[in-house]
């Protein structure tokens, strides 16, 4: 594009390594003498770069429709401004091929056949000069066989006009264009040309004889320019524009031929819409309906297994309190009867007490006697003492 126009545009390097296809549109007001021209360039950035290539060409075409779609929307306004409106249609897509020698790859006919009927296309062949004379020209046979053995119609150079149809018909045989881009000056002989500087020689951009760069430059600046521009709003915007207007309900003429009326067709078109958004509410509101009763659904279902649950917790709380309540019982019952045992046993010991106290001493014999009878009704751990023989004798009830 540098050499094509002789100016340095700015471009940002992309990486090969892009999610998905990205289009990078940049506009320009240029000069030369008189003339002005804006011009727009759209960069396809990423194209190709993806393992899956199946839908790298979506994105390039809704950047189309949606140009086509700002022009439409201008058009059916009630004040247009058509005269001054910055035209953003894509009026030429120059389709690069890759020197490869070989036939066109599956991605490059998928897409220029979603392509022929929206934009025109002329296909390149890129870096020209890596490929020898004889390969280059088999190529461009074999990618023109290609093109037409699959369908894909790309543009061709009018020969309505006889003041062009003489260059035009002898341009469309030299399809696709070998091109070579080069901005370095090179000193040839005597003279400074656009070049590419090999160890063996250079590649001179104009030179004819070298590749087809000066016959693009004049198909598409000198002598076609207008024609795209017609094409791109006879044709390829004309069929975007009435297949729009049919999907929103216009027609030229009514059912019995009559003439066709606007009012009539708003009319209609807008009934269908109420109608049809009706519709969608009704089965958004029996879808609705639907969905509260299946959460009612589970919400009781929810609501009885919480109450099974709180019922068997229940019973388990109740069988719980009942085991508890009959250990407390045997408890207190153990409680009772040892209380009642310490008081006799209490009681028996100051019986035994005060009667040794009262009556004189007796033998050894009758006193062990004694204690231990007393002991063993009162079931009880005592200690006695032998005040003969100063020492004490451990007894315990069994």
């Amino acid at each position: 594009m540098n050499t094509l126009f002789n100016t340095t545009f700015e471009n940002e390097e992309a990486s090969h390594y892009e999610h998905e296809v990205q289009l990078r549109p940049q506009t320009y007001d240029l000069q030369e003498s008189n003339v002005n021209l804006k011009l727009t360039i759209v960069h396809t950035v990423g194209f190709g770069d993806q393992i899956n290539k199946e839908e790298s060409y979506k994105p390039i075409l809704e950047y189309i429709d949606a140009q086509f779609e700002n022009y439409l929307e201008e058009e059916l306004k009630i004040k247009r401004s058509l005269f001054n409106y910055h035209d953003t249609r894509i009026h030429i897509c120059l389709y690069f091929i890759a020197p490869t020698g070989h036939s066109l790859k599956s991605i490059d006919l998928v897409t220029m056949k979603k392509l022929d009927s929206k934009v025109n296309i002329i296909p390149v062949i890129a870096k020209a000069d890596t490929v020898s004379r004889s390969e280059l020209d088999k190529l461009k046979i074999k990618v023109m066989s290609e093109l037409v053995s699959n369908g894909v119609q790309i543009y061709q150079f009018p020969t309505e006009d006889e003041a062009v149809a003489e260059i035009n018909s002898s341009m469309n045989t030299h399809l696709p264009f070998a091109v070579v881009g080069s901005i370095e000056d090179v000193k040839v002989g005597n003279k400074m040309v656009k070049a590419r500087l090999y160890p063996w020689g250079s590649v001179q951009v104009e030179n004819e004889n070298h590749c087809d760069f000066v016959k693009l430059r004049e198909m598409l600046l000198r002598v076609n320019m207008e024609d795209l521009r017609e094409q791109t709003h006879a044709r390829h915007y004309e069929l975007y524009r009435r297949c729009k207007l049919e999907e929103m309900g216009f027609k030229d003429t009514g059912p019995d031929s009559q003439s066709f009326s606007l009012q009539e067709t708003y009319e209609a078109k807008r009934k269908e819409f109420l109608v049809e958004l009706q519709r969608k509410e009704e089965e958004m509101r029996q879808m609705f309906v639907n969905k509260v009763k299946e959460t009612e659904a589970e919400l009781k279902e929810k609501e009885k297994e919480l109450h099974e649950r709180f019922e068997q917790l229940k019973r388990m709380h109740q069988e719980e309190k009942k085991n508890l309540e009959e250990k407390r019982r045997e408890l207190e019952e153990e409680m009772n009867a040892f209380n009642r045992r310490k008081v006799a046993a209490e009681t028996l010991m100051g019986q035994a007490l005060q009667g040794c106290s009262q009556q004189p001493f007796k033998k050894d014999k009758d006193k062990k006697k004694l204690t231990c009878q007393t002991v063993s009704q009162a079931g009880a751990l005592l200690f006695t003492f032998d005040w003969s023989h100063r020492c004490s004798h451990h007894v315990q009830h069994r």
